[in-house]
């Protein structure tokens, strides 16, 4: 949750750790900006010192979601020898999560829809449209690794950016619905959709 930006002394990370928690313990829609400073333990002056709405701190949540996923996926396929390895590590890098990131995601998917008008707030639209240059960004990260393996006859031939909008979609659907303390481990739940994107892409069954 911290930014080159943030000093030692600076409360911005603990807010945004209180927001994560509180917006995905009752919702972002159900809490007051109030109850993150209390507890944070500042005053609601501070508060907006550093965010200027509840808004404003919901998208910089999203826009750090989508940063740590672009970073995630370039770390990954970085040192692997072919693109069906690249994409295999690229999936089990969006699980490899800790609680409070998984939370953090979770949190992304259920307000996406925030993203898709513009905001009056200057502070809110510049958020919001670093976060959109993102979406955009990985969107590309993964349209090329899979142009790259159709080109090398790893990969069906078929629309790179449909295909990864289409394992996008699966790979992030898992936060609307994955728990920590549910049935299914995280661990579990990366290997079965590792091997459905893997399907997917390859267009045969899942090779090692």
């Amino acid at each position: 949750m911290t930014e080159a930006a943030d000093g030692p002394r600076s409360k911005r990370p603990a807010i945004l750790a209180a927001a994560m928690e509180r917006f995905g313990e009752v919702g972002y829609e159900a809490i007051k900006w109030s109850e993150v400073a209390d507890r944070v333990g500042i005053g609601q002056t501070a508060l907006y010192h550093y965010f200027e709405s509840k808004a404003h701190c919901l998208l910089t949540i999203m826009r750090l979601a989508l940063r740590n996923s672009d970073e995630a996926f370039r770390k990954a396929v970085e040192d692997t020898d072919s693109s069906l390895a690249a994409l295999r590590a690229a999936v089990r890098a969006a699980y490899a999560l800790t609680p409070l990131e998984v939370q953090q995601n979770r949190i992304l998917q259920a307000n996406i829809s925030i993203l898709a008008n513009e905001r009056s707030s200057k502070r809110e639209e510049n958020e919001r449209g670093l976060c959109r240059e993102l979406v955009a960004k990985i969107e590309r990260n993964w349209s090329e690794l899979l142009e790259q393996g159709m080109a090398g006859g790893e990969f069906a031939k078929q629309d790179p950016l449909l295909m990864a909008r289409s394992l996008l979609g699966l790979i992030v659907s898992v936060w609307r619905w994955y728990r920590p303390d549910g049935p299914l481990t995280l661990e579990t739940i990366a290997a079965f959709v590792e091997n459905s994107c893997v399907l997917m892409a390859t267009g045969d069954k899942p090779r090692e």
